[in-house]
């Protein structure tokens, strides 16, 4: 099972590697990282997206809680969140193929942000099964390049 952490550390030289390293030593493999800086200047989150189950997700937990440079980590797992990936999808196309593939962007809400005569490069955002839809619908054109962030979340909103 998927579980998405939200790791709050101090913003320092050096902090990423160390609990890349946690993950590293323990045979973990991190699917999606993403990190930034907060509100805070001091402050950064990741948002590490790891397989297991509970158990190994709490002695992670608790491994990240050794790390001085860990503030507070939540899982995020079984909470009601936002969450959003970002691609740019480079695709080839020809005289024949390349209003097919502009409507396609239009139904995935994307945005085409470089163009050429033989191929077309895509911005879209959006959860990770949207992604992984986009990228399928792509491929019989001619999938060229490929880039995606990690996964970013945030906990939705109290109604």
């Amino acid at each position: 099972m998927l579980h998405t952490l939200a790791v709050l550390v101090e913003n320092h030289p050096g902090v990423l590697m160390r609990v890349v390293g946690l993950f590293a030593r323990r045979a973990y493999n991190i699917d999606s990282l993403s990190v930034c800086q907060t509100e805070n200047p001091g402050i950064s989150r990741m948002t590490i997206v790891v397989s297991g189950d509970d158990q190994i997700i709490e002695q992670v937990s608790k491994q990240l809680y050794k790390l001085v440079v860990v503030h507070k980590v939540t899982d995020l797992t079984n909470e009601t969140i936002v969450d959003r990936e970002l691609a740019l999808v480079r695709v080839k196309v020809n005289a024949e193929t390349r209003m097919e593939v502009l409507q396609t962007v239009n139904v995935f809400r994307g945005r085409v942000v470089d163009m050429g005569r033989s191929n077309v490069t895509v911005e879209i955002t959006g959860d990770g099964e949207k992604i992984d839809a986009f990228v399928r619908s792509m491929r019989p054109y001619g999938l060229l390049e490929l880039v995606r962030t990690g996964t970013i979340a945030i906990l939705r909103s109290d109604n």
